[in-house]
């Protein structure tokens, strides 16, 4: 059976620097709402990296599934960010690494 995460990557607009401390409020409580209903496997910001905010990855049942979480995330709703998802199928022991 094929086991696949989605990774959002969150996006900086004009706008972020405007980021407010409760739109980020908004935005944690979304990630402990996402972790606690199981859907993260890994978040975390980047530094280094311009224009890249951070990014998720989400345990879903679907690339439609995962679309919609993506779509609630308060700072892509509220316009400081975009996201870009992509799929991606872990290779590991129990796959053989996808041979």
């Amino acid at each position: 059976m094929e086991n696949w995460l989605y990774v959002m990557f969150i996006e900086k607009t004009k706008t972020y620097n405007r980021l407010t401390k409760a739109a980020v409020e908004r935005h944690v409580a979304n990630l402990k709402n996402l972790d606690e209903q199981g859907h993260i496997e890994l978040a975390g910001v980047f530094k280094g990296y311009p224009g890249v905010a951070g990014m998720y990855i989400l345990r879903a049942g679907s690339l439609e599934e995962a679309e919609a979480l993506c779509k609630l995330e308060p700072l892509v709703l509220e316009g400081f960010a975009t996201y870009k998802l992509k799929a991606l199928q872990p290779a590991n022991k129990d796959n053989n690494y996808l041979l």
